[in-house]
């Protein structure tokens, strides 16, 4: 109990909140705000209560009504709580608004998840994506929100004469925009030399929702050691090593997770980083079948898919985390016969939806995974032949 309260002290302490309107029901405002809890967790605060409110559409001042909104700035006081988050986005006068009535630093979930992107962000690449999604974010609530550009180290200069102060943000804030852009498009020219460098090899892709164990898997195809964590984002930049399988070569890419309301200029930043899922052959699907959710976090990967163009590309779902899903679905003193009667209808039901193209491992117990390597040298070694019909001597 000590450790736990020493934790709490140390930590950035938040609440969180979320409305309940004509486009989110209560269970899916319940849903969503679990994974903002764990958003924050990932960026280092610890959620100490969550709010919630009913209303038809939120409030153009302040989002949330007066009532609701002294009651956050009361348990706010209370609690000495530094940051109040938010689910859904709001405008730079809301947040000002907010800010001023409870004093607290306000974010939303787009600030959020630009926060731990940025902490994630290793490479010039990912580095630059991030800044410039940042500076998309900004660009549209600049009014009221100085304290962002302090934030993020904007790097703001001198004001011109006659300007004023807004008009000078805005200027410096295209003009870094501008940058980024001209800087991204020559390392995405430099990715795209290298992509085309690595000759004839069929491309697979892992993509899935952030946090399914993509990464982990990653490591147990590739037998390389990639960065796997059980937080959100653990992976930002594309990670591609070539696999040869008995003779039969491949290339495999591990991607950025994806995730509910992802913000859209974040996808825009991070379009070249996706490139490898527009460009790969074959998609490795891989979803978290322990997850309450799992069946929206699939509808969510499909949907982005499909944004990419990439989503009649041949694909296998790789359910993964069946040692959770096991344990959460079965009590100990069930009989052995009843359980694998569930487990053979979840397989059934899966290879319908996928046309047969499913496969159910735990990566971290590491059962199954000759089966999900067989299937994907399958699927490899047909797309070489249909490609290159007369070059079959790796094979086989």
């Amino acid at each position: 109990m000590l450790d736990k309260t020493k934790k709490i002290q140390n930590e950035e302490k938040a609440v969180l909140v979320g409305v309940v309107n004509k486009d989110q029901t209560e269970q899916q405002v319940l849903e969503y705000l679990d994974e903002l809890s764990f958003l924050a967790e990932t960026a280092g605060a610890v959620t100490l209560k969550r709010f919630t409110q009913k209303l038809a559409h939120p409030d153009s001042r302040t989002f949330v009504g007066k009532g609701k909104l002294e009651e956050i700035g009361a348990y706010v006081k209370l609690k000495d709580i530094r940051t109040v988050i938010f689910d859904d986005e709001l405008s730079g006068a809301q947040i000002n608004n907010i800010e001023k009535t409870i004093n607290a630093k306000v974010i939303d979930r787009s600030d959020l998840i630009l926060d731990i992107f940025a902490r994630r962000a290793q490479t010039a690449q990912a580095k630059a994506q991030v800044e410039l999604a940042q500076y998309q974010y900004i660009l549209p609530r600049l009014r009221g929100m100085w304290k962002h550009l302090e934030r993020l180290g904007g790097g703001i200069g001198t004001r011109g004469p006659g300007e004023t102060e807004i008009e000078t943000d805005r200027r410096i804030v295209r003009d870094k925009i501008t940058l980024l852009r001209k800087r991204l498009a020559t390392i995405d020219k430099q990715a795209a030399t290298q992509r085309k460098d690595r000759g004839e090899f069929i491309r697979v892709a892992l993509v899935g929702y952030t946090n399914v164990g993509k990464s982990t898997i990653m490591n147990l195809l590739s037998k390389r050691d990639v960065f796997a964590e059980n937080k959100l984002f653990a992976t930002l930049d594309t990670t591609t090593s070539k696999v040869v399988y008995e003779t039969t070569p491949f290339l495999l890419s591990d991607t950025v997770g994806f995730i509910r309301k992802l913000p859209h200029h974040l996808v825009e930043s991070f379009k070249s980083t996706l490139d490898e899922v527009r460009e790969a052959d074959i998609l490795l699907h891989v979803v978290d079948i322990s997850h309450p959710a799992y069946e929206d976090q699939l509808g969510v990967v499909n949907k982005t898919l499909q944004e990419l163009g990439s989503f009649e590309k041949p694909t296998l779902t790789v359910f993964n985390k069946m040692d959770l899903y096991e344990k959460q679905t079965f009590d100990e003193w069930l009989e052995s016969s009843t359980k694998e009667e569930i487990l053979q209808d979840l397989r059934d039901r899966w290879n319908n939806e996928t046309n047969n193209n499913a496969v159910f491992v735990s990566a971290i117990e590491k059962k199954n995974i000759d089966v999900l390597r067989n299937t994907i040298l399958n699927k490899v070694r047909e797309l070489y032949k249909i490609r290159y019909p007369y070059k079959t001597d790796f094979l086989y």
